[in-house]
């Protein structure tokens, strides 16, 4: 029987998690046994933990946190990861660039949360006088270009066995324009309504 996790300050040491032999995992700090929606409920609720192996100790969180990842996806209608991106991530994999792509998915993961916090933050304040629908479009546009990246990135090093001269600047991409100009216009409006409020 699988108990909550309960809240967790962020500033503490993540929970340790152990996992059996029989896959049950155990939450050493409520001493209780945890299902893998009771970790991705700590995790949304700020709370960090690792998974160690009982018997041997190694570290499984990565595994751990694969498994809630796939786990969350098969729910119907929560679907994160567009297929277009899933097939250039597992490209990704044993290709001679590979190291460039976790820095570059944190890095770009880190900037969309503090960007959706300040969107949360400012929604709060000017709660029904916002325009969601731009937020919707902004997200769609933003998984674009993050797929486009990605093809980007592919696609540069596809080819790099062949020394060859590099290949012309690819001329700016509109969207990537437009989609500065919405965010600026959209800080404006946020902006102006802070401070009727204030």
């Amino acid at each position: 029987m699988s108990t909550s996790t309960g809240d967790k300050p962020r500033d503490s040491k993540p929970t340790v998690i152990k996992k059996y032999a029989n896959r049950r995992l155990y939450n050493t700090a409520t001493s209780s046994y945890v299902t893998l929606d009771d970790l991705a409920k700590l995790i949304k609720e700020g709370g960090e933990f690792v998974v160690h192996d009982a018997k041997t100790g190694e570290d499984l969180t990565r595994s751990v946190l694969t498994q809630i990842i796939v786990e969350q996806e098969q729910k119907g209608g929560q679907n994160l990861l567009p297929i277009n991106f899933l097939r250039q991530l597992i490209s990704f994999y044993g290709d001679s660039m590979q190291f460039l792509v976790p820095g570059y998915l944190e890095q770009a993961m880190l900037a969309f949360a503090r960007n959706q916090e300040q969107m949360r933050t400012n929604l709060r304040a000017t709660f029904g006088m916002f325009p969601f629908g731009q937020f919707e479009e902004m997200g769609k546009q933003n998984i674009a270009l993050f797929e486009r990246a990605l093809k980007m990135l592919s696609s540069s090093y596809q080819g790099e066995a062949k020394p060859a001269a590099e290949p012309p600047p690819e001329p700016e991409d509109p969207r990537l324009k437009r989609l500065e100009a919405q965010i600026d216009a959209l800080r404006h409006q946020l902006d102006a309504l802070g401070k009727k409020g204030g």
